[in-house]
Protein backbone atom coordinates (compact mmCIF):
# COMPACT_ATOMS: atom_id res chain seq x y z
CA UNK A 1 0.00 0.00 0.00
CA UNK A 2 2.77 2.44 0.24
CA UNK A 3 4.83 1.56 -2.35
CA UNK A 4 1.64 2.14 -4.19
CA UNK A 5 1.14 5.65 -3.03
CA UNK A 6 4.73 6.39 -3.11
CA UNK A 7 4.49 5.49 -7.45
CA UNK A 8 1.45 7.42 -7.16
CA UNK A 9 3.24 10.44 -6.10
CA UNK A 10 6.66 10.23 -8.16
CA UNK A 11 4.17 9.84 -10.88
CA UNK A 12 2.34 13.23 -10.12
CA UNK A 13 5.39 14.81 -9.66
CA UNK A 14 7.16 13.81 -12.96
CA UNK A 15 3.95 14.94 -14.89
CA UNK A 16 4.09 18.59 -13.19
CA UNK A 17 8.18 18.58 -13.64
CA UNK A 18 9.82 20.67 -16.19
CA UNK A 19 11.00 19.11 -19.11
CA UNK A 20 14.32 17.77 -19.29
CA UNK A 21 14.57 17.22 -23.33
CA UNK A 22 13.48 21.06 -23.90
CA UNK A 23 9.24 19.53 -24.28
CA UNK A 24 7.61 22.49 -24.21
CA UNK A 25 4.41 24.10 -25.65
CA UNK A 26 3.38 27.77 -25.83
CA UNK A 27 0.13 29.23 -24.70
CA UNK A 28 -1.13 32.47 -26.12
CA UNK A 29 -3.38 34.86 -25.32
CA UNK A 30 -6.18 35.40 -27.98
CA UNK A 31 -6.86 38.32 -28.50
CA UNK A 32 -3.94 40.46 -28.80
CA UNK A 33 -3.27 42.65 -25.43
CA UNK A 34 -3.94 45.93 -25.79
CA UNK A 35 -3.80 48.55 -22.93
CA UNK A 36 -2.80 52.29 -22.38
CA UNK A 37 0.14 53.39 -20.71
CA UNK A 38 1.47 56.17 -19.32
CA UNK A 39 2.63 59.27 -22.05
CA UNK A 40 4.06 62.68 -21.60
CA UNK A 41 1.38 65.01 -22.18
CA UNK A 42 -2.00 64.95 -22.11
CA UNK A 43 -2.88 61.69 -24.07
CA UNK A 44 -2.39 58.26 -23.38
CA UNK A 45 -0.27 56.00 -25.64
CA UNK A 46 -1.59 52.67 -26.49
CA UNK A 47 0.34 49.38 -27.15
CA UNK A 48 -0.74 45.92 -28.57
CA UNK A 49 1.19 42.63 -28.17
CA UNK A 50 0.84 39.32 -28.60
CA UNK A 51 2.51 37.70 -25.72
CA UNK A 52 3.57 33.69 -25.79
CA UNK A 53 3.72 31.49 -22.32
CA UNK A 54 6.18 28.93 -22.72
CA UNK A 55 5.58 25.93 -20.16
CA UNK A 56 6.92 22.67 -19.76
CA UNK A 57 4.45 19.97 -21.19
CA UNK A 58 0.84 19.52 -22.20
CA UNK A 59 -0.27 19.25 -18.70
CA UNK A 60 0.94 22.27 -17.53
CA UNK A 61 0.01 24.10 -20.77
CA UNK A 62 -3.64 22.80 -19.57
CA UNK A 63 -3.44 24.46 -16.38
CA UNK A 64 -2.42 28.24 -17.93
CA UNK A 65 -4.82 27.90 -20.30
CA UNK A 66 -7.11 27.06 -17.40
CA UNK A 67 -5.87 30.59 -15.64
CA UNK A 68 -5.73 32.65 -19.04
CA UNK A 69 -7.81 35.12 -17.75
CA UNK A 70 -6.29 35.93 -14.34
CA UNK A 71 -3.01 36.02 -16.11
CA UNK A 72 -4.41 38.34 -18.65
CA UNK A 73 -5.54 40.98 -16.48
CA UNK A 74 -2.30 40.82 -14.42
CA UNK A 75 -0.45 42.01 -18.25
CA UNK A 76 -2.86 44.18 -18.94
CA UNK A 77 -1.85 45.95 -15.16
CA UNK A 78 1.64 45.40 -15.78
CA UNK A 79 1.60 47.45 -19.15
CA UNK A 80 -0.80 49.89 -17.79
CA UNK A 81 1.07 51.07 -15.44
CA UNK A 82 4.34 51.91 -17.49
CA UNK A 83 5.81 54.90 -18.44
CA UNK A 84 6.76 55.44 -22.04
CA UNK A 85 9.96 55.97 -21.84
CA UNK A 86 10.30 52.18 -20.37
CA UNK A 87 7.35 51.09 -23.18
CA UNK A 88 9.37 52.51 -26.10
CA UNK A 89 12.91 51.21 -24.84
CA UNK A 90 14.73 47.84 -25.51
CA UNK A 91 16.34 47.53 -22.10
CA UNK A 92 12.87 48.87 -20.50
CA UNK A 93 10.91 46.09 -22.52
CA UNK A 94 13.14 43.71 -21.17
CA UNK A 95 12.44 44.51 -17.80
CA UNK A 96 8.98 44.34 -18.40
CA UNK A 97 9.46 41.29 -19.99
CA UNK A 98 11.11 39.74 -16.93
CA UNK A 99 8.36 41.49 -14.36
CA UNK A 100 5.73 40.10 -16.39
CA UNK A 101 7.51 36.54 -15.99
CA UNK A 102 8.07 37.03 -12.17
CA UNK A 103 4.04 38.07 -11.95
CA UNK A 104 2.68 35.41 -13.62
CA UNK A 105 4.90 32.23 -11.78
CA UNK A 106 3.65 34.13 -8.49
CA UNK A 107 0.13 33.77 -9.49
CA UNK A 108 0.73 30.23 -11.06
CA UNK A 109 2.26 29.53 -7.83
CA UNK A 110 -1.04 30.65 -5.65
CA UNK A 111 -3.38 28.77 -7.48
CA UNK A 112 -1.51 26.00 -8.25
CA UNK A 113 1.36 25.35 -6.20
CA UNK A 114 3.82 25.46 -8.55
CA UNK A 115 5.35 28.28 -11.01
CA UNK A 116 4.58 27.02 -14.66
CA UNK A 117 6.08 29.67 -16.66
CA UNK A 118 9.60 28.84 -18.14
CA UNK A 119 9.45 31.82 -19.87
CA UNK A 120 7.10 34.58 -22.10
CA UNK A 121 8.07 35.94 -25.32
CA UNK A 122 6.15 38.95 -27.20
CA UNK A 123 5.85 38.10 -30.72
CA UNK A 124 4.14 41.30 -31.71
CA UNK A 125 4.92 44.77 -29.98
CA UNK A 126 3.42 47.67 -31.14
CA UNK A 127 2.97 50.99 -29.14
CA UNK A 128 1.63 54.53 -30.13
Amino acid sequence: MLLAGLLLSQQAAAENAPAPNGDYAYFGFEPDIVTNYIRKGPSLGYIRLTAEIMVAGNKNLELVEHHAPLLRAALVEIFGSQPEDKIKSLAGREEIRRQCLTTINELLQQETGQPLAADILFTKYLYH
